[in-house]
């Protein structure tokens, strides 16, 4: 009788918050209501889901690894979906991929991160995400720019500079604009947000310095791996790899 009151609890306060954002965006006219719902039913769905397999699957390390990827595949699709670049949105895969397959790599090789499930799938769910967030802002920014400032562009072209390098130096100072975030959360580390690896830890009784050092190593981790994928990023756009349909034809590379 407890859990169901429980559930109940959980379920009212969800639909509390949802029901507020989609309130405050509604009436400020910021932006269409319906997709806060339609994430935050997703949400719901998708962990239910994953909180009624992973139990298994992280005791099966064959299945971590297929979860990873699975993982990355989902963030390519909306990173590319919100970008808008339809069939070229499969290159920012690369740009997920480039900074956090070595991170994942390095920490197993030093031994700071097991080969469990337990921990490979928390960690590499951290660092794919915010890969992906990097990449998505990035591109979105770029491509902005680039549509906007394409005078810019042929104006460079007309003094002399080839193509990938008029593409970059429009691209690169709003792409780099994606990386505050990631910024401005190491920097305020410990002072105004106490991040999911470290809380998630203490939960479990882990002592306080090595849920703090755990920490540290992510959150340094996702800094580099974020500042791969915006220059990852950024070279992709100024080399008409990643383009949006209506751009195809602004530029075409040599």
């Amino acid at each position: 009788m407890v859990l169901v009151a429980d559930w109940v609890r959980l379920l009212i306060v969800c639909v509390l918050f949802a029901a507020a954002a989609g309130a405050v965006v509604r009436f400020t006219g910021l932006t269409a209501v319906r997709p806060f719902f339609t994430a935050s039913a997703r949400a719901v769905l998708q962990l239910a889901a994953v909180s009624a397999v992973i139990t298994f699957v992280l005791t099966h390390l064959g299945l971590t690894w297929a979860f990873l990827v699975v993982m990355a595949a989902v963030a390519t699709a909306t990173s590319a979906r919100r970008t808008e670049t339809g069939r070229k949105g499969v290159w920012v895969a690369l740009a997920i991929l480039v900074g956090t397959v070595p991170a994942l790599g390095l920490l197993l090789a030093i031994g700071l991160l097991p080969v469990r499930g337990i921990a490979l799938i928390p960690v590499g769910g951290i660092l794919i995400g915010g890969a992906m967030t990097a990449t998505t802002l990035s591109a979105r920014r770029a491509l902005d720019t680039f549509r906007d400032r394409h005078g810019e562009y042929e104006a460079a072209r007309a003094l002399g500079f080839g193509e990938r390098a008029a593409v970059c130096l429009i691209v690169r100072q709003p792409a780099a604009e994606a990386l505050i975030p990631a910024l401005d959360q190491t920097r305020t580390v410990g002072l105004v947000t106490l991040p999911g690896a470290f809380v998630g830890m203490l939960l479990g009784g882990a002592p306080v310095w090595q849920a703090g050092a755990l920490q540290i190593v992510v959150l340094l981790a996702l800094l580099a791996v974020e500042a791969a994928a915006v220059a990852t990023v950024v070279e992709l756009v100024s080399r008409g790899l990643i383009r949006r349909t209506s751009q195809d034809g602004q530029v075409r590379l040599t």
